[in-house]
């Protein structure tokens, strides 16, 4: 039997751990850009939050991602971040 490990990361915004797959990861580049890595792959200083409207509100409310990430966020990131959200909820 093989049993493989499944990763898990925090999200930033609520502190729950979560397999990677429940999670979405918001990356700054080396330049300074903030985009949203579907793929979990990007290079850059990420931090993941849950797909969930509640946190992402409450993410940009509290400025959380700003101080993890330590750059500005547009708001077109947040936006982003909530229209994946309505996806995943369908």
């Amino acid at each position: 039997m093989n049993n493989r490990k499944v990763p898990l990361r925090k999200c930033v915004a609520t502190g729950e751990m979560k397999t990677k797959k429940e999670l979405v990861r918001v990356v700054r580049s080396k330049d300074g850009d903030v985009s949203i890595d579907i793929t979990g792959k990007k290079n850059g200083r990420g931090a993941y939050i849950t797909l969930d409207k509640e946190c992402i509100l409450q993410a940009k409310k509290k400025n959380i991602l700003a101080n993890h990430l330590k750059a500005h966020i547009e708001e077109t990131v947040y936006e982003e971040l909530l229209q994946l959200a309505e996806k995943e909820k369908q």
